[in-house]
């Protein structure tokens, strides 16, 4: 149990970056453990309303993918990847909004529970999220990010709410593309030229021994990345949460993060303390 000093000392601690990050734009990316965990979801969604109180703008972006995969199962479909990619057919496409619409609502309701306001949204409200098929492997409708519509978001922001978006862009022909949440994250980011990017994980961070779990890289630089890619060092689905990062930083995200979502309050303990945890990406 802290003593009533030592909760003053947080409090202390805290302030210099509550100032820093006041009327700043955070753009989180949540999925992984944290959100199927009970005591996870509601340490992050109590965070990201913590954060509207003390003057950021907190967006939230959210994944689906294992409750995706456990409906397909129910309806007896097999789950079909390739290259860490979920190959959508129209009927997967089907449950893909069904149940990213059924999470999107969820997530929106729980928020206010806890206080906050939120609006949920997909990337088909107002064209927030114009996107195209994605080239090279037949993924089906699996779509890639053309442009994104900040004036939806800033819009929301400025009523005071909490946009929580739903990764599911806008194809040409108005047929709903099934996107990473991760890019969608970076890209919502970039539009808004966001202070920071967060990307919550099931991992430490970026690691500087695969192996080993308490070899988290802290900070890593921009120009580092492609020598860090190329190390094999980084592998799996870091490699796209690392390229998302750079992408960010290079169309003017100011910092990128990647936690470990596992932690209750990580999102907390990153912004607002001095020792942080996960790592950090910057130009």
């Amino acid at each position: 149990m802290l003593s009533a000093l030592e909760k003053a000392k947080i409090l202390v601690e805290a302030l210099p970056y509550i100032r820093s990050f006041y009327g700043k734009i955070v753009v989180i990316k949540y999925g992984g453990h944290a959100m199927l965990n009970c005591e996870l979801k509601r340490a992050v969604l109590t965070d990201v309303v913590l954060m509207k109180y003390v003057g950021m703008h907190p967006v939230l972006v959210h994944g689906g993918g294992p409750d995706i995969s456990r409906m397909l199962k129910r309806l007896g479909k097999e789950s079909v990847f390739v290259n860490g990619r979920r190959v959508t057919d129209e009927e997967t496409m089907e449950v893909v909004e069904m149940v990213l619409g059924r999470l999107n609502k969820e997530i929106a309701a729980f928020i206010n529970q806890l206080g906050g306001k939120a609006v949920g949204l997909c990337g088909k409200d107002a064209n927030l999220l114009l996107a195209e098929k994605e080239e090279g492997e037949d993924l089906g409708l699996v779509g890639r990010v053309k442009s994104v519509n900040p004036e939806l978001l800033l819009s929301v922001i400025a009523q005071g709410y909490i946009p929580v978006v739903a990764p599911i862009g806008l194809g040409p022909r108005g047929e709903g593309l099934n996107i990473n949440a991760d890019t969608v994250a970076g890209k919502i980011a970039a539009a808004l030229k966001a202070e920071k990017l967060i990307l919550l994980t099931d991992v430490p961070g970026i690691l500087s021994n695969p192996e080993d779990e308490t070899s988290v890289i802290s900070t890593i630089h921009l120009g580092d990345i492609p020598q860090l890619l190329a190390s094999g060092r980084v592998s799996g689905g870091m490699i796209p949460k690392l390229e998302c990062c750079r992408e960010a930083l290079e169309e003017g995200v100011k910092r990128a993060h990647i936690l470990d979502g596992r932690i209750p309050h990580a999102i907390l303990l990153e912004v607002f303390t001095d020792e942080g945890i996960g790592t950090m990406v910057v130009p």
